[in-house]
């Protein structure tokens, strides 16, 4: 159902190795503990902190339950993995190479952050693959060390396009300089070092006042408050700013909601107008398998529908 675990099954099986799953329908980082002690796991792949940050619970409620040190190689991809869950990972399995990619079906491999305890980046802070580059939308390249904002693009072997959508094929695939590109419509500035900083998705971004907001990034904010498990960021219609920003968070058990306290709590770390006009509790986010939030159901949700 997600390519990510289709491509690690791959490469390791083509190296003589096994695939192992776990019979839950639902993730369980119990149930993922116990399968690495008992079958000697060496990597895996997961979801971002939609999966870290439960298996990093697991392992802080209970820290000698596990032996976890057959476990390497942690690839994750589709949704933001922060630097905080990396670096508290590390604590439980000091050998750990945790590799964040950024890609998607049709583009994979554009960038990737690795991190292990000698070494590692901030959150969605990415090293471009050889055949990656980020380009505005009239085909520039971003220059490095501005705030330039450009998509994410990669070359070589892309799609043929959108089955039965020439439109969105039109707008994706897009050929630059004589070469063929894909952009799935990443946005990101690039640092003077030629890193990127991965904002988010341009579809889901919030125009507030006349300011690009991307939900990833406040989302990423809000997790990192100590009474938030999950959030999720949307935009609604508003007859001063266009579209407001709605928190819609899922709180830790036994946590109340302090909705000034939480946006002065993104206001302390991001530019105040990123912070939420709304906060709304929600009794879960209700995250797909693979990870990834329904933001149209979020919205109609913020929304009272």
């Amino acid at each position: 159902m997600h390519g990510t675990g289709l491509f690690n099954a791959i490469s390791n099986l083509m190296v003589g190795g096994s695939i192992t799953t776990m019979e839950g329908r639902s993730f369980s980082a119990e149930e993922f503990l116990d399968s690495v002690e008992r079958y000697g796991i060496n990597s895996t792949s997961i979801v971002g902190d939609a999966f870290a940050k439960p298996i990093l619970q697991a392992l802080d409620a209970e820290p000698d339950r596990w032996d976890i040190t057959s476990l390497r190689v942690i690839v994750s991809s589709g949704v933001m993995w922060s630097k905080e869950t990396k670096d508290a990972l590390l604590r439980h399995n000091p050998r750990l190479i945790m590799v964040d990619a950024l890609g998607s079906s049709e583009a994979i491999g554009m960038a990737t952050n690795t991190t292990t305890k000698e070494s590692g980046g901030g959150t969605a802070r990415f090293e471009l693959g050889p055949n990656t580059r980020v380009v505005t939308d009239d085909g520039r390249d971003v220059a490095p060390g501005t705030d330039e904002l450009g998509r994410v693009a990669i070359r070589g072997r892309t799609p043929i396009g959108y089955y039965k959508d020439e439109k969105k094929s039109a707008e994706t695939f897009v050929m630059i300089d004589g070469d063929r590109y894909s952009i799935p419509g990443d946005y990101a500035t690039v640092a003077t070092d030629g890193s990127i900083n991965l904002m988010g998705r341009g579809s889901q971004c919030i125009n507030t006042g006349g300011e690009k907001v991307y939900p990833e990034e406040v989302e990423e904010c809000l997790k990192l408050h100590p009474d938030i498990a999950d959030a999720a960021v949307v935009g609604l219609p508003d007859e001063k700013w266009g579209e407001a920003i709605n928190a819609l968070v899922q709180l830790t058990p036994g946590a109340t909601l302090d909705e000034s306290g939480v946006r002065n709590h993104v206001k302390e770390h991001l530019a105040a107008y990123k912070a939420p006009k709304h906060v709304i509790e929600i009794r879960t986010i209700g995250r797909a398998a693979n990870g990834k939030l329904d933001y149209r159901a979020l919205k109609a949700t913020a929304s009272g529908g």
